[in-house]
């Protein structure tokens, strides 16, 4: 099977919303329907586009799709993504997301289970939904489920896994980057580099960045650099990444007069020519391009962001032996977290929770780096072949039953 079912093809559905009480536009791009629904998460920023929304869409396509498995209760749904171009830090910013979901909520409550994403978060978008009276955020997926006892037991082991926290943390901002740590400990091991003192640079420290920061260092991985929207915070010999998390505000930003002792700063521009073993850009998207790649000096690239790096770039990388584990593998965690607890694969617990991102995320990996070096391609379009599989597989149960449905 090869890639072309993943191939460019018309969206599902593409909407362009305009707020009428400030200047936010707003997008939702639905690339497709599998069994009928599509996920994915909704972002916020100053200077997004629907360009970049669709980009985010066909990912979660693919996100989904590659966690396609056999006897799994779990079957992958297509890919959306919504995106609403405004500062999430403006004081506005909260009334901007609840005019958005309010008037996509026939979409929302149909289609496209919602989630957190840059500049959002869960708890805002479930807190709307629960005062709307709208009941889930994941409503369309939720349904699948079918029989009234199915869906309470899946309710009941949402509510606990949500429930856990992880050293005063909530399970549910830990998951993404503990599977991106998972991607890059087995591609690290795959490539011949001991995580113990190995060097790393982490670009962001949301969730995402910040969990994944937290998990590589005590892998035993050296944080050597961070990076938030102020400035690069750089430590030759190892940040102190729980005082950095501590200092942090909503938004990842930390507070510079809590920097640890050693700590200095570097222009923000500066932090791809850091010298480091892994490389991990896990903020905006489109950040490594032709034009600054060549400043890398990683050997490993991990894709905790969505769309960081450029095909141009990554072309040039793969020339240079540089390796990009995609982010539909690497970051796919928090997305497939969500149903393995929901349909049950797992039971919500924070030890079912990593035992299968080890699991998956490190199967996925690893299959992505060893068929890029059995057929001479990159890691990305081995993984587009795993994804393309799975999406036709998908797609061909969903004509079986729309064929029974009719005779």
């Amino acid at each position: 099977m090869n890639a072309n079912v993943l191939g460019p093809r018309p969206s599902f559905m593409e909407i362009v919303w305009q707020d009428d009480l400030s200047d936010a536009t707003g997008y939702v791009v639905i690339d497709r329907l599998l069994r009928g629904v599509a996920s994915g998460g909704l972002r916020m920023r100053a200077g997004c586009t629907l360009e970049e929304v669709r980009g985010l869409a066909q990912a979660m396509t693919k996100k989904e799709a590659v966690h396609l498995l056999e006897g799994a209760r779990y079957v992958p749904v297509g890919g959306a993504k919504g995106g609403i171009d405004f500062d999430p830090r403006h004081p506005g910013a909260k009334g901007v997301l609840e005019r958005f979901l309010d008037s996509l909520s026939p979409i929302l409550r149909s289609y496209w289970a919602v989630g957190e994403d840059l500049g959002v978060r869960q708890h805002d978008i479930d807190e709307i939904f629960e005062r709307r009276g709208w009941g889930s955020a994941v409503a369309p997926v939720r349904r699948l489920l079918g029989a009234e006892r199915e869906t309470a037991a899946a309710d009941a082991r949402l509510a606990r896994a949500f429930s856990v926290t992880v050293d005063g943390i909530a399970q549910d901002e830990l998951v993404g980057g503990y599977g991106v740590t998972v991607a890059a400990l087995t591609a690290m091991r795959l490539r011949g580099i001991d995580p113990v003192g190995a060097r790393a640079v982490v670009q962001g420290l949301g969730s995402m960045g910040g969990a994944t920061a937290r998990f590589l260092s005590r892998a035993g991985v050296r944080i050597v650099a961070v990076v938030d929207a102020a400035r690069v915070i750089v430590d030759d010999s190892g940040l102190d990444v729980e005082l950095l998390l501590a200092a942090r505000d909503a938004f990842g930003t930390v507070d510079r007069s809590r920097l640890p002792g050693g700590a200095r700063e570097l222009p923000g521009d500066r932090w791809l020519s850091i010298e480091c073993d892994v490389l991990v850009p896990a903020a905006v998207s489109n950040c490594i391009g032709v034009s600054n790649c060549e400043q890398i000096t990683a050997g490993l690239v991990v894709e905790a962001a969505n769309l960081p790096v450029s095909a141009e770039a990554e072309r040039a990388l793969a020339d240079r032996g540089v390796a990009v584990i995609p982010d539909f593998v690497a970051n796919s965690g928090t997305n497939a977290w969500w149903w393995w607890v929901l349909f049950g694969d797992i039971d919500g617990s924070w030890e079912q929770s990593t035992a299968m991102l080890d699991e998956r995320i490190g199967a996925l990996t690893e299959a992505a780096l060893l068929d890029a070096a059995r057929d001479g391609i990159t890691p990305r379009a081995a993984a587009l072949a795993i994804a393309a599989r799975g999406l036709a597989a998908i797609e061909a149960g969903d004509r079986a039953l729309a064929a029974g449905a009719v005779a």
